[in-house]
């Protein structure tokens, strides 16, 4: 399994296993052209041609990204391999810049064990005026943020 730079030919699978999720309600659905958009923040997890994992690293402000749309196969989870998609975007963070890494998440305890700790919404102005006011679920939101900061 080989942790890479997303490509084009990636993205609609990408999308499907971020929208699995998102119909269970674990996180907020992409539209495919979303990610084409956005496709150089993503990365996967490619096993021999095969994309089992997906992960974004989001640029929010000059110090500040986002985790976004962690998502690995239901078969493929507790294999360590949402935990190398994290550790491949905090480490992209670190070589940009980037002091302080996010997640708006329902899975704090994950994050937690990569070193984030829980922080209040209320700290991310950036995300909440940004993102957060598009969201449907705005303002009843009920993930849990977590932060790290690259510095410590």
């Amino acid at each position: 399994m080989k942790i890479r730079k997303a490509k084009i030919s990636d993205l609609k699978y990408a999308q499907k296993l971020i929208n699995e999720f998102a119909r269970k309600e674990q996180m907020i659905p992409r539209s495919l052209n979303e990610l084409y958009e956005t496709v150089r923040d993503f990365i996967v997890c490619d096993d021999s041609g095969k994309i089992c994992g997906v992960c974004a690293l989001h640029i929010m402000w000059e110090d500040l990204a986002e985790i976004r749309s962690l998502a690995v196969e239901k078969n493929r989870q507790k294999m360590g391999i949402g935990k190398n998609l994290v550790k491949q975007c905090l480490k992209e963070a670190k070589s940009l810049g980037i002091k302080k890494v996010f997640a708006l998440t329902y899975q704090p305890e994950f994050f937690k064990k990569l070193g984030f700790i829980e922080t209040d919404k209320s700290t991310l102005p950036q995300k909440i005026w940004g993102d957060c006011l598009r969201c449907p679920r705005f303002p009843e939101c009920d993930e849990t943020a977590v932060i790290i900061d690259l510095n410590e």
